[in-house]
Parts: C-alpha cells; sequence; structure tokens
C-alpha cells in the first residue's frame, strides 16, 4: 500500500532571499533536527549569471528505530539523495529527495517547493509531498511503515520552528534585508509582462467590489456562495486558515483533508462543501481516506437528491410542529457551543407522528441541524475559535409507557439512521437531566452492548451517534419492555465519560449544568433564572407544547422509510442493471437547444453516453419502461453517438457548472461533461450503463457471490432542455 502526505501551504511572512538564507543554515548538519546527521555533496552547479543554482546531497539520517531491528535487517543508517534546484530569478526553490537505502524495497520519494506568496511578494510559502511504498522489509513491513510515518510527521512540524529561529538568528546578527537577483541584475532582467499580475489584479478586483457590497463585514458572514468562491478558487489550504478556522490538526490529518478536497474538486466539478463539513467526516472514520470519502459521497448525494442546502430557506413547520415539538436553541454553554434543550419525557411523539407523519418530523429534524451548523458558524465568528459542534440537554421528566408506542419507536430509530449518515461529530455533548432514578443503572449495564460504528462527536473520545440509539434502548428498558436484541460491541472509557446523566436535582449542584452552561442561562423549569418561554433574550424559543389533539390526527398517519423527503424534488433515482441500461428520453424540437444533466453515482460505478436518432424514439418502440433505444435497432445506422462514454466511478458527480460553460462549449469546442448543443433537431437519449469491474478479492465467496446476485448500480438525476433562442452565437 502507497502512504501519500500532502502539506498545507505553510506562509512565512518574510521574503524569499530571507527564508534561503535560513534555509541554508540546516546543511551540513542541523542540531534542530537529530536524525539528520550529515551530508555530502555530490555536485554542484551554479549558472554565470547565478540565477540558477543545482546542489545534489547524499544525506545520511539516524533513524529511531529499535535496535534489534537495525541488528537483524544490518543497518545503522539511512541514506537520501536530495536535490535542491534555486532559481534565484524567478525566486523558487525546489527540492526532491528519494531513498538510496533499500531502494529494491521501499521507495521513498518527497518534492517539496519555496515560492513567492502570490498575492504578497514580500512573504514566502512553502510545500511539500510524500509518498511511500514498500514491497517488502524482511517481514517487518508493518513496523517499518509504523515508525517511518512516525518519524516523517514528528520532523513536519519542526520546518517551520526551524526557519523561524534562523530567521530570527540572521535579523539579531544585523541581516535584515537581502536584495533580489533582479536587483542584483538589473541591466538583465527582461521587461515583465503585465499579463503576470492578472491573477491577483483580478483577485484584488473581487475582494475591492466585495468590500464596496458588504462593506468591512467580516467573510464569514458573507453569504455562501461568496464564500465558496473566495474559498474553492484554489484547490490549496494554507496553515494558518486550518488552525484557525478548521482546528488544530495532525499533519497527516491536515493531508487527508486537503486529499479528500481536491479528489471532490477533481470529481465533482469544482462544487465542494465547505472544508468544516469534510472535516466532520474525516473524523468520523478516524482519517480513513477511503472510508470517509465513501461516507461523504453518500452523504452528498443525498443532500443533492433532497435539496438540504435549501431547507433553512424553503421550508417552514407544519403550526402543530411548532406548537407541540418541545425543542428549540437556548444560548451558549460554558465553551461558547450552542445549546439545544428538548423536553422529550413532555413531547406527545404519538401525537405528533399521528397528526404530521414521520416525514414532517425528519424533515423537522433536518432544519434544527442545519440551524446548529449555521450557529456553530456564527460561534465560530463571534469567538474567533473554531466550533463545529454543539451541546444537547435533554430532559426526560415525564417519561412514561406512553413514549413506547411501537411505530414511535421504529420513526424514532429511522431518523437516527438519517441524522447519524449525514450530520457526524455535530454533537459534542449530551447532557440528560431528571432521567427515572433506574437510568444510570441500566445504562451501565447496556453500554457495553452498543454499537458504535459512526462518530458524531467533534473531540476525540466523545459520546458516539448510537449512543442515541442506546438512549432509545435505554427508555425501552426503564418502562419495562425488553424484548430487543443487543449486539455486543465495546464503547470505550471517554465516550461514556462525556455521557452526562442526572436524575433528582442534583445537575444543580458543583459537577452539574454548571459546569456546562452559565447558571444565567440554565432555563427555569430546571431551577434556572432564565425564562425560556416568552424571552427577549435570542435562541430561547421553546414551546410549551402538551397532548396533540386528537381532532389534528390523520385518518391514516405517514409511515415513512427514512429515505423520501421531499416529494417534489427535481432529482429522479434509477437502478443500473448489469446488462439493462437506464435511459431517458429527450425530443429536441430544434436546432441550437441545450441538453444539461446533471448526476451522481451513489452506488457502483456507470458508462453514461448520449446518443441521438432521426427516428421517432416513443414507448410504443421498446418493451422496458427503463429502455428507449430497442434491441433490433442498430448503432450507426438507427442511432449516433453525440457524447462518447464516460465512467462515473461510485460518489463521483457529473453536471454542468454554469451557463457560461455551455457558451465556451459553443465557441471553443471544448467538452463538457454537463451539456450538448444540439445542432440538429430529433431524439436524444441520456444513458446510463453498469460499469462493472474486477472484484477486489478473488476468493470463493466473491466468486460466488458475482454469479448468485444480479450486480447493479444507482443514479440520482436531473435533465433539462434550454430553449435555442437563449444561446444564439
Amino acid at each position: 500500500m502507497v502512504q501519500q502526505y500532502q502539506s498545507p501551504v505553510r506562509v512565512y511572512k518574510h521574503p524569499f532571499e530571507m527564508v534561503m538564507a535560513a534555509y541554508e543554515k540546516r546543511f551540513p548538519t542541523c542540531e534542530m533536527i537529530p536524525v539528520f546527521v550529515g551530508c555530502d555533496i555530490l555536485s554542484d552547479v551554479e549558472s554565470e549569471d547565478k540565477a540558477t543554482h543545482v546542489v545534489e546531497r547524499r544525506c545520511k539520517l539516524n533513524v529511531d528505530a529499535p535496535r534489534l531491528l537495525k541488528r537483524m535487517v544490518g543497518f545503522d543508517y539511512i541514506y537520501f539523495v536530495q536535490k535542491n534546484a534555486l532559481n534565484r530569478k524567478e525566486r523558487s526553490l525546489k527540492i526532491s529527495a528519494h531513498n538510496e537505502s533499500f531502494s529494491s524495497r521501499v521507495l521513498v520519494n518527497e518534492t517539496c517547493q519555496y515560492t513567492v506568496h502570490p498575492d504578497n511578494p514580500n512573504w514566502t510559502c512553502f510545500e511539500q509531498t510524500a509518498s511511500m511504498e514498500i514491497k517488502s522489509f524482511f517481514g517487518f513491513e508493518s513496523t517499518v511503515e509504523k515508525i517511518a510515518m512516525k518519524q516523517y510527521t514528528a520532523n513536519i512540524k519542526k520546518g517551520k520552528e526551524i526557519i523561524e529561529y534562523y530567521l530570527n538568528e540572521l535579523q539579531t546578527n544585523g541581516v535584515k534585508y537581502i536584495p533580489t537577483w533582479a536587483e542584483e541584475n538589473p541591466h538583465l532582467v527582461a521587461s515583465q509582462s503585465s499579463s503576470n499580475s492578472t491573477v491577483s489584479t483580478a483577485s484584488n478586483t473581487l475582494m475591492e467590489d466585495l468590500t464596496e457590497v458588504f462593506g468591512n463585514m467580516n467573510v464569514f458572514l458573507l453569504t455562501d456562495s461568496v464564500q465558496n468562491f473566495l474559498k474553492f478558487s484554489t484547490d490549496k489550504l494554507e496553515e494558518d486558515y486550518i488552525e484557525h478556522i478548521l482546528g488544530v490538526l495532525q499533519p497527516i490529518e491536515e493531508s487527508k483533508l486537503i486529499q479528500l478536497r481536491k479528489w471532490l474538486a477533481d470529481t465533482h466539478n469544482g462544487k465542494i462543501p465547505r472544508d468544516d463539513h469534510i472535516l466532520r467526516f474525516l473524523r468520523s472514520r478516524d482519517f480513513h481516506f477511503e472510508k470517509a470519502k465513501e461516507f461523504l459521497c453518500q452523504s452528498l448525494s443525498w443532500r443533492k437528491q433532497h435539496q438540504v442546502d435549501r431547507i433553512l430557506s424553503n421550508w417552514k413547520a407544519p403550526e402543530t410542529l411548532e406548537k407541540y415539538y418541545i425543542g428549540g436553541w437556548h444560548h451558549y454553554g460554558t465553551d461558547h457551543r450552542p445549546i439545544y434543550v428538548l423536553r422529550l419525557g413532555q413531547m406527545d411523539t404519538k401525537g405528533l407522528l399521528k397528526s404530521v407523519g414521520e416525514e414532517q418530523i425528519l424533515r423537522h429534524v433536518i432544519y434544527i441541524m442545519e440551524q446548529g451548523l449555521q450557529k456553530c458558524r456564527e460561534s465560530s465568528v463571534l469567538r474567533n475559535k473554531p466550533m463545529s459542534s454543539w451541546t444537547c440537554l435533554l430532559d426526560l421528566e415525564g417519561l412514561n409507557m406512553r413514549h413506547l408506542w411501537r411505530p414511535g419507536v421504529q420513526a424514532l430509530l429511522r431518523i437516527i439512521e438519517v441524522i447519524e449518515a449525514n450530520y457526524p461529530e455535530t454533537m459534542a455533548r449530551l447532557l440528560i437531566v431528571r432521567s427515572p432514578r433506574v437510568f444510570p443503572v441500566l445504562w451501565t449495564l447496556i453500554s457495553p452492548f452498543i454499537g458504535t460504528p459512526a462518530i458524531l462527536f467533534s473531540e476525540p473520545g466523545l459520546v458516539k451517534m448510537n449512543i442515541l440509539k442506546g438512549l432509545v434502548i435505554l427508555v425501552i428498558l426503564c418502562l419495562k419492555q425488553t424484548e430487543w436484541y443487543l449486539k455486543p460491541h465495546s464503547l470505550d472509557e471517554k465516550t461514556s465519560s462525556k455521557f452526562m446523566m442526572y436524575t433528582g436535582t442534583d445537575y444543580l449542584e458543583c459537577g452539574g449544568l454548571v459546569d456546562y452552561i452559565p447558571t444565567e442561562f440554565i432555563p427555569d423549569f430546571l431551577g434556572g433564572v432564565s425564562k425560556v418561554i416568552n424571552t427577549i433574550v435570542p435562541f430561547c424559543d421553546i414551546p410549551e407544547g402538551g397532548p396533540v389533539p386528537k381532532s389534528l390526527y390523520k385518518t391514516e398517519w405517514e409511515k415513512g422509510d427514512g429515505v423520501a423527503l421531499w416529494e417534489d424534488t427535481i432529482y429522479k433515482s434509477a437502478n443500473v442493471l448489469k446488462g439493462a441500461p437506464h435511459e431517458v428520453l429527450v425530443e429536441v424540437p430544434e436546432r441550437d437547444c441545450v441538453i444539461t444533466w446533471d448526476f451522481d453515482s451513489v452506488k457502483g460505478d456507470v458508462t453514461f453516453t448520449l446518443f441521438h436518432s432521426t427516428h421517432p424514439l416513443g414507448k410504443n418502440n421498446v418493451t422496458n419502461s427503463s429502455q428507449v433505444i430497442a434491441k433490433h435497432m442498430t448503432l450507426g445506422k438507427d442511432y449516433t453517438i453525440m457524447e462518447a462514454g464516460i465512467v462515473c466511478r461510485e460518489g463521483e458527480s457529473v453536471q454542468v457548472s454554469h451557463v457560461t460553460d455551455i457558451i465556451m462549449t459553443s465557441t471553443t469546442n471544448t467538452h463538457h461533461k454537463g451539456s450538448h448543443i444540439a445542432r440538429k433537431p430529433g431524439s436524444y437519449v441520456l444513458q446510463w450503463k453498469y460499469h462493472g469491474g474486477q472484484p477486489q478479492s478473488s476468493t470463493v465467496q466473491d466468486v460466488l457471490y458475482q454469479v448468485t446476485h444480479n450486480p447493479k448500480s444507482k443514479v440520482i438525476y436531473y435533465h433539462e432542455l434550454l430553449p435555442s433562442e437563449n444561446f444564439r452565437y
């Protein structure tokens, strides 16, 4: 397996020449890097005008490995070859390195570069990438990989400290400015084209325009569309941005974030979620790239299909929910996290389900989750501190047998599954108050049996999402209904320690709610002074609730399947079976109409192709509603390919990003996957075909599965035909 590392952009607020002078002080040895014990110069070539200088060194490293391993393998030191290519004229240094020792068994490659900051010529940027592949190492492959990764990550952060240390040393010694090559050689400097500053000028112009429109408002308070342009116009992230906006991460964690972000930009046409959203999914899978990628892509498809990004502006809860759903946002905790209060014990869950249905409740819960993300962002701006999760205060007073209505429990579990799959790492702490006295005892008994595959909380070791399922089970046990099967799993000690539970009124004492919620913000129904109802203080909108009148019950209450949210969604879903493609007919009445499409491969891989036929293709010509092209039709005679088949891998997205892209397609003949200008009228067919690959393993079980199961993929898609008058060229 190949291990890869990609650094964020590290910015030194010093000129390039000063940084180079500091960098050179690392050679031939550096006390601040104990592993680096010396180097020999293999070649040293400098141009006549001193514009370029290339040095190749053989570096000697004392790797911190077990002495026994060194003896068994027969090495004391590891040797690397490093090549530094300095271009003083362009103000850049490119560094490449590879291992000389054990190169037939282990391949290590590293590239680094120092360049001038694109927006400030007096600052210097540093980037670093590396890869390691262990083919074989005397049976110690796993051990060597762990040692190498530990050694490498331990020295990554030191790099900045070392450069800063030598920069300070230079300034202490009176060296505060070093002239550039251009300043030393004005007679050799060619006239610079004004186009070199186009990007910077455009960026500055954009910022000036934004400032004129929005004033001096903090960038985090701008609209999402503006934020996306500012932050996603490049696939690079600065180290300071990560630390101050997303939080302190380990080098490997930074690398996984950058890799996943770049993969999303490449496969989703540049339309990717916020960085903090990507980071939550990485944390939920312990920064395992493939697992996090699959988890996130499934969620992005779900959000897209059900238009979740528009729920805060396009949806309003029914009056019944606003009146009888006893929950609301209530100030901030001592850690500045938003607090959501839910009085589950007082809620008529059966009445709510019978009056509004499961889908409306699910939609309301999703609305609350989106509110929580928004409040976290607002808190991050106000406190100038990364904030991506909130606290839930759960009041169980009034819990009784009416909460054990089986359809209600099943609906609650389904809602939890949807939230678990799409909002990981969003709850920092769960505070339960006024629980039945047997509650803590039963929790101790069932906690070892609660599965915890998906983390919901932002800090390592906090409560897992499946703890909510455990809570449901716990309620059932408390109310003496125990016909549930519990699958054994372990729950770590740190996780359970963040699950706070209080009985009686002990939550008002030291060690209770006052440790997490300021005293003045403890709700009055819990013995605090904060008036939750009819208050003028923001974020305290919690209704009184009560039993839902039976007059509001529907004749037949809606049972949801936990999947459908909006019946009016513009996206359709389709299963693409092996040997049975899914096809959509688009009739184009006149030339120059534009067909646009937007689809995601939710499961498996698919091949997408656009066909055209001058023959009418209607439902009368086909026997299968998902297929338009009849089996007797011949490619090249009855229909032709207009857009060659492209493969969309699982989790990837194909879409047209903007109308200007369509215009560019016409004027430059550039192929764009999300649109096609119909140069002639007729029947066009959008086709998705199953794209099968070889199974990852060839075990007997895999072979049997391939034989006994009909492979299939799944897509969600949307298409539109734009009239020709809008696109005259």
